[in-house]
């Protein structure tokens, strides 16, 4: 069974050395590492391989394959002879087990994919608030229903081949739409939460609401509805409804009642995360990232379905300019 691992990489000329020790000191090696780097304007590539030359890896590419991460991705995988291809995020840390544990399941034939596991590293209390916010908490992990994320997955080739990689078309949350369509196909997936990668959370608010932005417009821009998004614009057209009426009646009990529901949804913003932190300085933290969750949905889900409409528009101009 021939290992293969790939990653794609864009500015990380900061991290990507310690990423790469981290792979670097696996208990099993992949017989081949590949990565394609999207066009970085650092030094990325030069420190790969200033870090390859003094390490004196062998099966060890560096190629540039300029667009987003499933281009990269894609790219990748079609340079690899293994039959297993196994993959990470370059901004993460893998745990020295880690490759030996992700493709342990497939000694099984009739296994596709396998699903690692992943947690946050955090370095401050920001961070440790960060952390719900991004990843699936271990105490929700249902094995049952567990996808597989690019930061710690690994796969047959043929599955990837069968649906047909990641979608070039996709420059966010590209590797939740794979797992869609791998779902979708009846892939056997596995999870394997010993498979462990440590992600490093954002270090500030606007950090954060970049990155829940992104998230956001990634799932509209690959038409993933997800209930929690709903429910989100459900609270606010509600807020707004409440605060419209507020305005326009200046009515006291009105006003009690948005005071007395913006407390509650505080109180719930620190109770629901509070167990993974605990830290006092997180009942101030963390109702601030829930309103700047809500807003980065919010944001980032409109933009999606906007860019999403424009697309569409552009594809039926092309359209008909042909016909005419």
């Amino acid at each position: 069974m021939k290992i293969s691992f790939i990653t794609t990489i864009f500015n990380e000329e900061g991290t990507i050395g310690r990423f790469l020790d981290s792979l670097l000191i696996q208990t099993r090696m992949p017989e081949e590492i590949i990565i394609v780097d999207g066009g970085s304007r650092d030094n990325t590539v030069q420190e790969i391989e200033k870090w390859k030359t003094r390490k004196k890896i062998k099966n060890f590419k560096v190629l540039v394959k300029r667009g987003n991460r499933s281009v990269g991705r894609n790219e990748a995988i079609r340079h690899t002879s293994g039959e297993i291809i196994v993959c990470s995020d370059s901004g993460n840390i893998l745990d020295k087990d880690w490759l030996k544990n992700i493709i342990e399941p497939f000694k099984k034939k009739d296994i596709d994919v396998v699903a690692g596991y992943y947690k946050g590293k955090a370095e401050n209390v920001f961070q440790k608030c960060v952390i719900p916010y991004a990843l699936v908490m271990s105490d929700q992990v249902n094995p049952q229903n567990f996808l597989p994320a690019t930061r710690s997955v690994a796969f047959t080739k043929v599955i990837w081949k069968k649906v047909g990689g990641f979608d070039e078309k996709l420059s966010h949350n590209e590797d939740y739409a794979f797992a869609k369509a791998l779902q979708k196909i009846k892939a056997h997936i596995v999870l394997r939460e010993d498979a462990i990668v440590y992600w490093i959370p954002r270090d500030t608010f606007r950090q954060a609401f970049v990155m829940m932005f992104r998230f956001a417009y990634g799932d509209a821009e690959a038409r993933i509805w997800r209930p929690k998004v709903f429910l989100v614009f459900i609270r606010y057209v509600l807020a707004l409804i409440l605060l419209v009426n507020f305005f326009i009646s200046r009515s006291e009990q009105i006003l009690e009642f948005i005071t007395f529901i913006l407390i509650l949804y505080i109180v719930w913003s620190v109770r629901k995360n509070y167990r993974y932190v605990k830290d006092v300085r997180a009942v101030i933290i963390l109702p601030l990232l829930q309103f700047t969750a809500d807003c980065a949905v919010i944001l980032g889900t409109s933009t999606g379905i906007l860019s999403l409409y424009n697309f569409k528009v552009r594809q039926w101009k092309d359209k008909m300019t042909t016909i005419l």
